[in-house]
């Protein structure tokens, strides 16, 4: 590839990366103001939970078909298109007076920005070599992290100065704008890719396609790893790590939010250690179940530790945040079983795993801090959070087990066979 097209490449990437950094906002947002929802609203837990996992639910229920949408007319305008129906949610979404409009706002949202990490990973795929995939899409979620960032402290200050409305409304004409950018500038593969001369499939073809993505006999032991691991990361990072702070630790809004904000940071940090360890180290599947063993292990210490010390509970959700990196190399593993054709309905498969699994935990989990009494204040007990941890501790050592039959796919072996143009 020459050095005009791979600038061309990489501007293409950077402006998805861009628009990926809403997509963040919005999902993590309610971890900082879940608080303020349920006492606006006067809803409990359990209505915290679901509106929290609808953006998941709307976010897994366009997977599949948007992987459709990228084999094929391309992710220039899947993407596009589907960013300005994450504007209509997120605007409906901040306007609604009632938990009822709210729910359907997150969950269009969900559907909305769905798109955009697999839009962006196959366009990283037909722009760059196999083994740029990993980091390329490390630094991808990295930028989108800021996202993650603008949701911690920044929304907490914003807030108090001018209501999460307010803050919602200004990251709506973000999200309008980036839309914009991405139909301008993204472009589905560089000139001579195979993609841009395909014949188009019928659908019968492209129903058979996702057929054969699901007949993959690597796939069932990916997609359970897939499932659990950002579902209990994220559950703590994007819903309960603040009301945690801040219930059982006594930490203010704008405190918890400082300590969410260095998580974020340590997530980013994350995703740039972890994207080039699969060349490093030469192999994806060893590093993820690392990273995961190593979540579980901090999950379980909070479960067990009784009236834990407040510095065990914000390194604890601080080192969760750097080892929540481990699921991408989960994706990559499962990117390496399916061929360029079926790259769009592979990568949209796995993802609809990662975020109905997201869905079903954040909504379980609010039903777990349900079923406890709460205190005298409406507060959640420490106990009633030792069991949502010592709960997800479980469901990623289970994963762990069942992934750990899946047969690893080395960077150097796919590399080969790229160039022996077997893939």
């Amino acid at each position: 590839m020459s050095t005009a097209l791979r600038r061309q490449g990489l501007a293409i990437v950077a402006t998805l990366a861009t628009a990926y950094v809403a997509s963040h906002f919005f999902r993590a947002a309610n971890v900082t103001i879940g608080l303020d929802l349920m006492r606006d609203l006067h809803i409990g837990p359990e209505a915290l939970g679901a509106l929290t996992g609808a953006f998941f639910f709307g976010f897994s229920a366009m997977q599949i078909p948007c992987g459709f949408f990228f084999d094929r007319y391309g992710p220039r305008r899947t993407v596009s298109g589907m960013l300005l129906l994450a504007v209509v949610g997120a605007t409906l979404f901040t306007l609604a007076p009632n938990w009822e409009l709210l729910l359907a706002g997150r969950a269009l949202m969900g559907a909305g920005f769905g798109v955009m990490l697999i839009g962006t990973m196959v366009v990283i795929s037909r722009w760059f070599p196999p083994d740029r995939f990993s980091t390329l899409s490390g630094v991808v979620l990295s930028i989108g992290l800021m996202g993650n960032l603008l949701a911690t402290t920044p929304l907490a200050w914003g807030t108090e100065l001018i209501g999460w409305r307010g803050v919602f409304a200004i990251v709506v004409v973000f999200s309008a704008i980036a839309a914009l950018a991405v139909w301008l500038i993204v472009r589905d593969a560089p000139p001579g890719h195979p993609f841009l001369e395909r014949k188009a499939e019928s659908p019968a073809e492209m129903v058979r396609g996702l057929g054969e993505v699901l007949r993959n006999p690597a796939l069932p032991f990916i997609l359970t790893l897939n499932f659990c691991n950002y579902a209990c990361t994220f559950t703590v990072q994007g819903l309960w790590g603040g009301p945690f702070l801040r219930e059982v630790h006594g930490l203010s809004r704008i405190e918890s939010g400082n300590v969410l904000l260095v998580a974020v940071i340590a997530y980013q940090v994350g995703m740039l250690v972890f994207g080039p360890l699969d060349r490093v180290f030469d192999t994806r599947k060893w590093i993820a179940i690392a990273g995961t063993s190593a979540i579980a292990a901090i999950l379980g210490t909070l479960a067990l530790w009784e009236e834990a010390p407040l510095w065990l509970a914000i390194g604890a959700i601080v080192a969760i945040g750097f080892l929540s990196a481990s699921s991408t190399m989960v994706m990559t593993h499962g990117r390496g079983i399916f061929p360029d054709r079926l790259i769009g309905r592979g990568m949209a498969t796995m993802n609809t795993s990662v975020m109905l699994g997201v869905a079903c935990m954040q909504t379980l989990s609010g039903v777990i801090l349900g079923a406890f009494e709460p205190l005298a204040d409406g507060a959640r007990s420490e106990t009633a959070y030792r069991s949502l941890f010592g709960f997800m501790c479980l469901v990623l050592l289970v994963a762990l087990t069942v992934y750990g039959r899946a047969a690893d796919i080395k960077p150097s072996v796919e590399l080969r066979e790229r160039q022996a143009g077997r893939r």
